[in-house]
């Protein structure tokens, strides 16, 4: 082999960004055919039927509401109608890129469906116009701002309003939402500094509540709701670890010299922005995808806990993010820490809140990764609070309630970090750090 033959087999070429939508899609329409093939097209179709007209408020698990092939088939053409967009639209696949459409497969198994997500979406559209920008700048903050979906649903279908009334007034609030979130985002990166991943998390916490807020005012208070599916680990067990034992093979297709990439990935902090794709090629990023995703399943089934439509999605956040921040070793300290937490605190390591905690709680790895595991290991400590306690404000109308309370933990715990660790102001060890 010569020296060019060589380079080119070690350095492969960079996938093309349709290429990695292609294959973001053929995740999609996995859940899709595993969906049909579960339940067949006629209680799919009643399944989509009941989970588009339901209330979504945390905890709505799709499974329960439609079935298992119901939700896995909302899952899966939300999210490839998503991928057409990014297509049409031409924008960049960037690792953000990829951890929001994975964000969309994993939360519409619980939250967004094919109804609900769509007003906030132009919503967002409607902004781009408005800033003269095109859409494709924006894509990710629709995607990732679709957290508050269910305000739309709970308006459009809350039994104390007429059809005259709940139908303009779901439409109106779900197009604000949607133009309010991106200049929020941009303004409350700077809290956490990038050291909690779901900004748009902490965004639409704080929007959420004020949305909440203002129509707790009106007499309109949204009621709780839980749907919690059991029993089915071993099918989707089954499914699930194929779908990471592939990432891990075609990450190996695309690129034969994933260990490199990966080692490239395990030594960065995380700290938003690091986009893996970037740093180290898909191969490498596929394969820490995977990985990522297998750890957090195994934790699941270790502490004994439940697969279903909540828990799926926030083990495929930590998928997704597994291309834009997260790895093995800074994302272990953190739930590590939740446990910890679980076992110091009144409430069991299997109740549904815990289990959610500790996965979403990953969104604070970069503190891990920036601090040392031992600071990870108090951020998952101090966070398994702090996702227990912030729901009632926004009353659950916010399906990133865990990133609203880690955007919170880590704005206030990072400066203290830094503080303890030099003597200089926070503001200047981080851009220091940063150079």
């Amino acid at each position: 082999m010569n020296d060019a033959a060589a380079i080119h087999s070690t350095n492969p070429a960079p996938m093309s960004d349709r290429a990695i939508l292609l294959l973001v899609a053929a995740y999609a329409l996995a859940f899709v055919v595993f969906g049909l093939a579960l339940d067949g097209p006629a209680a799919v179709a009643r399944g989509l039927v009941a989970i588009t007209t339901s209330r979504d408020t945390l905890l709505t698990d799709y499974f329960g509401i439609g079935g298992i092939g119901a939700g896995c088939v909302n899952a899966g053409l939300l999210t490839l109608c998503a991928c057409l967009i990014y297509d049409r639209t031409g924008a960049k696949m960037t690792g953000a890129s990829v951890a929001c459409l994975f964000l969309v497969l994993g939360f519409a198994l619980f939250g967004k469906n094919l109804l609900n997500v769509w007003p906030i979406v132009f919503g967002v559209a409607l902004y781009s116009r408005f800033k003269g920008e095109t859409f494709a700048t924006h894509i990710n903050s629709a995607f990732f701002g679709v957290a508050l979906a269910p305000i739309f649903s709970e308006i459009l279908f809350s039994g104390s309003l007429t059809a005259a009334v709940s139908v303009p007034l779901a439409l109106a609030t779900g197009l604000a939402i949607g133009f309010i979130l991106p200049p929020a985002a941009a303004q409350l990166a700077k809290a956490h500094m990038g050291f909690s991943l779901y900004n748009m998390g902490f965004t639409a916490g704080l929007v959420g509540t004020l949305v909440v807020a203002l129509y707790k005012s009106y007499g309109f208070v949204p009621d709780p709701v839980f749907v919690w599916t059991t029993g089915n680990n071993l099918l989707l067990g089954s499914f699930l670890a194929l779908v990471f034992v592939s990432m891990v093979a075609v990450g190996f297709a695309c690129d034969r010299d994933v260990p490199s990439g990966l080692r490239k990935v395990i030594a960065t902090t995380g700290q938003s922005p690091t986009d893996f794709i970037a740093i180290a090629g898909i191969g490498p990023t596929l394969a820490n995808m995977g990985l990522c995703g297998a750890i957090a399943m195994a934790y699941i089934l270790a502490v004994g806990g439940e697969l279903n439509g909540p828990v799926i999605g926030a083990i495929f956040t930590i998928v997704g993010f597994a291309a834009f921040g997260k790895h093995p070793r800074n994302i272990v300290p953190i739930m590590a820490g939740v446990f910890l937490g679980s076992l110091a605190k009144p409430w069991n390591v299997d109740d549904p809140s815990i289990l959610l905690a500790a996965l979403f709680a990953t969104t604070l790895a970069p503190i891990a990764g920036r601090f040392g595991w031992h600071w990870g290991v108090v951020a998952g400590f101090v966070h398994s609070s702090a996702a227990l306690t912030v729901g009632p404000l926004h009353a659950g109308l916010n399906l990133y309630n865990n990133g609203f309370a880690a955007g919170i933990v880590a704005s206030v715990l990072v400066p203290v970090i830094i503080a303890i660790r030099s003597k200089t102001r926070p503001e200047e060890v981080v851009a220091k750090d940063d150079k």
